[in-house]
């Protein structure tokens, strides 16, 4: 079992960085990949952002925030990171974490545990 909680989100401005943090909790944590996804305001469904795998060696990002966003472990501390940079208003969301048994699964929402997220407003 896996316990995940995100936190780090807030009101930021367009151009903005944010550093959104994922802590788990349960003994596993180094055997799964981790993802981050969003969903936005009125969605009812979640779209991936980036991966990575048990390691931290490969990330996957999705094109929308290639060269943007940074997805990084610390499987010492248990923890996810996404480091969100130059915002825009339509990043605005509320942003969960998730682990998966490979990285190939996250983009796929092959998810095995969620958190329950942490919303993110950008202000134009």
């Amino acid at each position: 079992q896996l316990q995940l909680a995100e936190s780090g989100g807030g009101l930021v401005q367009a151009g903005d960085s944010l550093r959104l943090s994922c802590a788990a909790s349960g003994v596993t944590f180094s055997r799964y990949a981790m993802g981050w996804f969003r969903q936005l305001p009125g969605k009812r469904t979640r779209e991936y952002l980036a991966g990575i795998d048990r390691t931290g060696e490969r990330s996957t990002y999705d094109d929308s925030v290639k060269g943007r966003f940074v997805i990084s472990r610390d499987n010492a501390k248990k923890m996810v990171y996404l480091q969100m940079n130059s915002l825009k208003a339509e990043d605005t969301a509320r942003y969960f974490c998730g682990a998966a048994e490979e990285l190939y699964a996250v983009p796929l929402e092959g998810i095995y545990y969620w958190g329950a997220g942490t919303e993110v407003t950008v202000s134009s």
